[in-house]
């Protein structure tokens, strides 16, 4: 990609767009292009053509999404595996006809068998039956990557695909309802120390591990792939290291400086328990991830606090 290069971020509202946006403006790429979901529905094939053949982008990062915690993805299965469906296949099909240069399709780690094995490897994608919960939504990412193959396979688009492990960090989701673990404890942690509450309680026993990816991490991993992995395969994008919930409660807690107790709601569920991702082909690629997970949670907790707190 040249800084003058036509961009095209869908998604770019969500955590993980907004990211590749404000890393391809550090970097000096000046022509990017972004639409909301208002301006441009993606589940629309007549508009999604029309805008590419208006526009016509040169690259594109296709992050957007449905998106959603275990609740949601459970609840709204329907729309989970349609709308995303549409949505890469619109974008998907119209950088084909409109003959962009390079798409990357970002998907996510529940593509993976439930009962893969650990670390999760690219080629464990397609082993065994996937997480119930969420399943329709794994399905429409593993069509996203099928579909970049096949058009690859069919056409000689140069499209790829990457898997992003759990993220954190700017523009997260912070509602205790449908948010993921990490932004969830920033916000409880935070409403404890407020209130001066004595304890604060933790699904589970904290004994299940996961891997964390500051959502900036991932947008350079996503420009450097863009601009060096040229492969059909698939590629993980995370840190290769992972922490029990226990020990990332007990972070959380002395980052957002909570004083009282740190309890475990044994009745609750744990989840899968260990969720890992293997990231040697990223870092045989070269490319490695830079912020550190306490790093990365005290600046969440600063976005967190300007966002949540002053709004």
């Amino acid at each position: 990609m040249h800084k003058d290069s036509k961009i095209y971020v869908a998604g770019h509202r969500g955590m993980v767009g907004s990211a590749i946006v404000r890393k391809l403006q550090s970097e000096g790429f000046s022509n990017i292009i972004t639409r909301t979901s208002k301006e441009l529905d993606l589940r629309n094939q007549l508009a999604v053509d029309s805008f590419f053949e208006e526009e016509r982008p040169e690259y594109v990062f296709l992050a957007a999404a449905k998106v959603g915690g275990i609740q949601a993805n459970n609840t709204y299965r329907a729309e989970f595996l349609y709308d995303n469906l549409m949505i890469e296949a619109n974008i998907i099909h119209s950088a084909y006809k409109y003959e962009v240069e390079k798409l990357m399709f970002l998907g996510s780690s529940c593509i993976y068998p439930k009962l893969a094995p650990q670390p999760l490897k690219e080629e464990y994608l397609l082993t065994g039956p996937l997480e119930p919960t969420n399943e329709p939504y794994a399905i429409a990412k593993i069509a996203g990557i099928k579909l970049c193959e096949a058009y690859r396979d069919q056409y000689g688009c140069n499209f790829i695909s990457v898997m992003p492990t759990n993220l954190y960090g700017y523009n997260d989701n912070y509602d205790l309802s449908n948010s993921h673990v990490l932004p969830a404890l920033i916000r409880k942690f935070h409403e404890a120390k407020e209130a001066g509450a004595p304890a604060v309680t933790v699904w589970g026993t904290g004994s299940p591990r996961r891997e964390f990816l500051f959502a900036d991490d991932l947008a350079q991993a996503c420009l450097y792939l863009m601009a060096h992995y040229n492969e059909r395969e698939l590629v993980n994008i995370g840190t290769g290291e992972d922490i029990t919930i226990k020990e990332l409660a007990l972070l959380v807690k002395e980052v957002v400086g909570f004083e009282g107790d740190l309890e475990f709601d044994t009745s609750k569920p744990d989840g899968t328990p260990r969720k890992l991702m293997d990231v040697s082909k990223l870092h045989r690629a070269g490319f490695r991830h830079s912020t550190s997970l306490p790093e990365g949670i005290a600046l969440a907790y600063a976005d967190f606090k300007n966002k949540m707190v002053e709004a």
